[in-house]
């Protein structure tokens, strides 16, 4: 099944503590429905001294937010967009429903 978000994507996080506050998608966990998006929901990790991290201590991550839980951002409005998808000339194309831009290719339809 498609999905109507992938990395690399600007989206805008509709619910929850970050609500309107926008990212791009660093990582989609397709297993699970869920996202991670650079910026949103940040929290700390205690670390224990290794040889990687030395001094440990506490550091902050972006961990996953449910995939319903964000929307892709359309370019020519600025806002937040649902998605349907076209097929042209043999590929899948993602399209926003407000402005009708397109949003990126898929692959083979």
């Amino acid at each position: 099944m498609a999905r109507h978000i992938k990395r690399g994507d600007t989206v805008v996080v509709i619910t929850g503590a970050d609500k309107g506050k926008t990212g791009r998608v660093l990582r989609v966990i397709t297993d699970k429905d869920r996202v991670v998006v650079e910026g949103i929901n940040r929290v700390w990790k205690h670390v224990r001294p290794s040889q990687r991290t030395p001094q440990g201590g506490r550091i902050q991550k972006d961990a996953p937010i449910h995939m319903s839980n964000v929307m892709p951002l359309d370019p020519s409005t600025g806002k937040g967009t649902r998605v349907k998808f076209e097929v042209r000339d043999g590929h899948k194309h993602r399209v926003a429903i407000k402005s009708g831009t397109d949003l990126g290719r898929l692959g083979k339809a």
